[in-house]
């Protein structure tokens, strides 16, 4: 029985043998051709050592952004408006009025004319005014008429020692009395035959 099973493994045993015998042979016939490579391996070959942590350098990732739904609208950046200023519209004063002042009438003084001792004015209303000083040794008096026939006693200053006194009757009729004791001067003035009538007397001493 052993001489049978020796003889059964001595094929496989020679078998086994050869191809390791010939596995070496190609492997020693093949080192100079891996020895020898390709040019381009021997350049390669030749650059630096490039650093583990740079090469090589990472491509960048180019992302696409996708719009999502759900993810809030981009901001926009709103600029401030500049503050309306408003500006009133410039207020026109109107220009001052001049004083308006009444145009002055120069006061006109009505021409004067003298009549018997009379000076004589006649008014805008056409009335004529007579007017007479009258001196005499009792004292002083200064009579008015006017041409609607109105006599009126205008001032009347006795002199020392004498007394005025005046009596009318009448608008048109006026008698002024000078007195002293036992002596009188009267000075009668009276509208008549439209003109002023005067007449001066002495009584006693």
């Amino acid at each position: 029985m052993g001489l049978v099973r020796s003889s059964r493994w001595t094929p496989i045993v020679g078998w086994l043998a050869a191809t390791a015998t010939s596995i070496v042979l190609a492997s020693v016939a093949l080192t100079p051709v891996l020895r020898t490579g390709s040019p381009e391996d021997g350049a390669l070959s030749a650059l630096p050592a490039a650093d583990s942590s740079s090469f090589p350098a990472p491509l960048p990732s180019v992302t696409t952004p996708t719009a999502s739904r759900s993810s809030a609208p981009a901001a926009t950046t709103t600029r401030p408006r500049p503050a309306k200023t408003t500006t009133a519209p410039p207020t026109t004063t109107p220009p001052a009025k001049p004083a308006t002042t009444p145009p002055k009438t120069a006061a006109t003084t009505p021409p004067t004319t003298t009549e018997d001792g009379w000076t004589v004015t006649t008014g805008a209303d056409g009335v004529r005014t007579y007017v007479r000083s009258f001196r005499v040794e009792g004292g002083q008096a200064v009579i008015r008429m006017t041409s609607t026939a109105v006599v009126s006693l205008v001032t009347a200053t006795p002199a020392d020692g004498w007394a005025v006194q005046k009596v009318q009757d009448s608008p048109d009729n006026l008698a002024v009395y000078f007195n002293e004791t036992n002596h009188s001067f009267i000075i009668h003035a009276t509208w008549w035959d439209d003109r002023p009538f005067a007449e001066v007397s002495e009584i006693g001493s």
